[in-house]
């Protein structure tokens, strides 16, 4: 093998130099080409299951005019409403007034809540006795159990059951459609008869009205009924805290009067003591005892030159007496001696009224002496009943205390009991006159023209579903095929270079096209030959081995062109088929396949005698022969590397057809001891998993891969952007070799 071929190590960097210079290469042209990979990815989908889209979307419209056709008519009516968020009150009432919603849009969404809500649905059924309707519920496929040649049948279920049914029938026709910068709601019920679509319109727009203000109406009843009730219970309290006054007032001997004269002590009434009136009484009095005490006293300490010395009548009268008479004595003694007899009578006058003034005098010192005792003797009995009623306050103060909480008790509950009553009066006056903020705009109209089916609309939606249904199913599909969709995928997926791609065509339609040098097929292969010139350094690989993934690639197909191509330029040719479990060459060259290559190897005979010439000049075929037992040790013996040896110096160039990769190991053996193989897959056949997996088998049994070649491809299922000049034919000689991934 050393005198053959250069070493492997040297040839594999030869390879990748050249591979990444060509690449480097068209590096730029293919940036440019590809503007849009996704737009082109997109439309080559399209193209290529162009027929499957379209038939999905033709049965898509097929399906929605047929479905439009046997629609039911239905028609809509609208009435209109409004709204007010505002609700006034004619009487308003402190804390009894609608509380506003935090925003208009909360507001409002209850009220599109409360338009659909169920119970407003039954209120139209019971107020239009649809439940009893036959041609309502016929009109809706209906009631079919209920009623019979428009009557209810015998032995038909509950009313119940009827306003039920009738009730998810309006629900599931209505709508209520509003805008965020409008307070006015429209009403749509669809159904198949114009009048019935108007009416429950109509009764759906008023029944809301009456609802709502049968809501308010239970909502002061509730109120008033609330009251009522708390109003029962506070009597009662009230009597039981008034009864826990008065006796425990008895028990404990408590007895306070009203506050203001002539009022009957009741609870709940501001009250005073008795004792602290008679206590403030006494200490009035003591107050005055003790004044009185003071002056007695201070009379007492003037002895007699006091005020009520003077003022003694008696005593001034006998003072005035006694100084006449001592006047009318001094005159005599003017004249008299004092013996003289009217003299001295004077002067015994005056004796005796002396002595008179003195008792006098004693008189009142006694008067005023007593009088201070009996001062001083009052002012004690007043302090000291001061003092007893004190100690009776403070011990009623203390067995007040629960008194004032009973008496407390008492009076809360009359003043809530009040307040309550009063705001039951008022709720009594205002619940019924508060103003409605709903008001009819617009009634419904009987409609004109059905709503639906809307034939241009099902069209347009029939074909959109065709459109996004066929869209999917080819993108299912797509993402099923992992095969190779574009030649350009190769070497990105593959990490090979591509050779040449080979047209789609029927086998006996291809081998008579490479008979012709100026076929298409002949060109392409004949492209390849001048791709596979730069595969080593002296030129076109003297031993050729050509593989794929699994069988019906078009490898044998491959391996009997490129050694027809070969002859035809590079001089004599050898063709092996070494596919010795399912052999073909022979079927090709139409020849014998009674011995052959496993003649060979099993060592029975010479390789000339083996060797034979075909319809083409420079090219002769050894076939397989008979099946050996097992191909492997056949293939890996000592005799292929002699037979290569014996047909190298014999042939220009060796091109042997080897089996599959997948399953087999006689791929790998051959491809170690050929100077290169050509890797075939067939375009959106062979799986890129399989081909890398078989790729890796060949890399690891040192296998030298110079390539690799597309076959049967169809410009038609190929990706957006190739093949588009595929018309033109495969004749580009050379410039295959500049811009190989530039292949149509």
């Amino acid at each position: 093998m050393t005198t053959i071929y250069d070493d492997t190590a040297t040839r594999h960097q030869d390879r990748e130099a050249l591979d990444n210079a060509r690449l480097a290469g068209l590096s730029k042209s293919n940036d440019r080409a590809q503007v849009t990979p996704f737009v082109e990815a997109v439309i080559s989908v399209l193209m290529r299951r162009r027929w499957l889209i379209g038939s999905i979307i033709a049965v898509c419209l097929i399906i929605g005019i047929l479905i439009t056709v046997l629609m039911t008519p239905m028609y809509t009516a609208t009435a209109t409403i409004d709204i007010r968020r505002e609700d006034t009150g004619l009487v308003h009432v402190g804390g009894n007034e609608t509380q506003a919603a935090l925003t208009d849009q909360e507001f409002y969404e209850t009220q599109d809540g409360l338009l659909k809500a169920r119970t407003l649905a039954t209120r139209i059924v019971t107020r239009l006795k649809l439940y009893d309707n036959a041609s309502f519920f016929e009109a809706f496929n209906a009631g079919d159990t209920w009623f019979k040649d428009g009557k209810l049948v015998s032995g038909a279920s509950e009313r119940s059951d009827r306003i039920d049914a009738a009730t998810s029938i309006l629900l599931n026709h209505m709508s209520v459609e509003h805008d965020r910068l409008s307070r006015l709601f429209d009403l749509k019920f669809t159904g198949p008869n114009p009048a019935l679509s108007k009416q429950v319109a109509d009764a759906w727009a008023s029944e809301f009205i009456q609802l709502s203000l049968d809501q308010r109406y239970n909502a002061s009843s509730f109120a008033r009924k609330f009251l009522q009730q708390r109003l029962q219970q506070l009597r009662s309290r009230i009597d039981e805290s008034e009864r826990r006054v008065v006796d425990y007032a008895s028990r404990e001997n408590l007895i306070n009067l009203p506050a203001s004269s002539g009022t009957e002590n009741t609870p709940g009434q501001a009250e005073r003591s008795l004792l602290a009136d008679e206590l403030a009484s006494f200490n009035t009095q003591l107050a005055s005892a003790t004044a009185d005490r003071i002056e007695a006293e201070s009379r007492l300490r003037a002895n007699g030159s006091s005020a009520d010395s003077v003022q003694n009548t008696t005593l001034s009268s006998l003072r005035q007496q006694r100084a006449q008479l001592s006047a009318e004595y001094s005159k005599l003694m003017a004249q008299f001696a004092p013996d003289y007899p009217p003299a001295k009578a004077l002067e015994n006058q005056i004796s005796q009224l002396d002595r008179s003034i003195s008792r006098e005098e004693t008189r009142v010192s006694q008067s005023l002496q007593e009088d201070a005792q009996a001062a001083r003797l009052r002012e004690e009995n007043l302090r000291e009943r001061v003092k007893t009623l004190s100690s009776k306050i403070l011990d009623a103060r203390r067995r007040s205390i629960q008194y004032n909480i009973y008496l407390r008790d008492a009076d809360t509950n009359r003043e809530l009991y009040d307040a309550l009553l009063q705001r039951y009066k008022e709720i009594g006056v205002a619940g019924g006159v508060a103003e409605n903020n709903i008001s009819i705009v617009d009634e419904a109209q009987i409609p004109g023209s059905p709503s639906s089916p809307n034939i241009p609309l099902n069209i347009i939606l029939s074909l959109l579903a065709g459109i996004m249904l066929g869209g999917g199913v080819a993108w299912v599909l797509e993402q099923m095929d992992n095969g190779i969709t574009d030649p350009t995928e190769v070497e990105k997926e593959l990490r090979r270079p591509l050779l040449g791609v080979i047209p789609k065509t029927d086998n006996d339609s291809l081998l008579e096209s490479l008979q012709d040098r100026k076929s298409h097929a002949s060109e392409a292969y004949l492209s390849i030959q001048t791709r596979l010139s730069f595969a080593t350094a002296h030129g076109i690989p003297r031993s050729l081995a050509v593989t794929s993934t699994r069988a019906a690639e078009g490898k044998s197909t491959s391996a009997y062109a490129l050694a027809l191509s070969l002859a035809r330029t590079r001089g004599r040719v050898l063709l092996v088929d070494a596919d010795m479990r399912s052999p073909s060459v022979h079927q090709l060259m139409d020849l014998s396949n009674e011995a052959g290559l496993s003649n060979y190897l099993s060592g029975s005979v010479q390789l000339q005698t083996l060797v034979r010439a075909s319809r083409f000049e420079g090219l002769d075929v050894l076939v397989t022969g008979p099946s050996p037992p097992s191909s492997p040790e056949l293939l890996g013996g000592e005799r292929f590397d002699t037979l290569l040896r014996e047909a190298l110096a014999e042939y220009d160039h060796v091109v042997i057809d080897a089996p599959p990769v997948m399953g087999l190991a006689d791929a790998p053996i051959i491809g170690s001891k050929v100077e290169s193989t050509v890797y075939v897959v067939e375009f959106r056949g062979t799986q890129k998993r399989m081909a890398q997996i078989a790729l890796d088998r060949l890399f690891d049994s040192r296998a030298s891969v110079t390539g690799i070649i597309v076959t049967k491809f169809d410009a038609r299922q190929a990706n957006y952007g190739y093949g588009y000049g595929y018309g033109y034919g495969y004749g580009y000689g050379d410039n295959l070799a500049q811009e190989p991934s530039t292949f149509t």
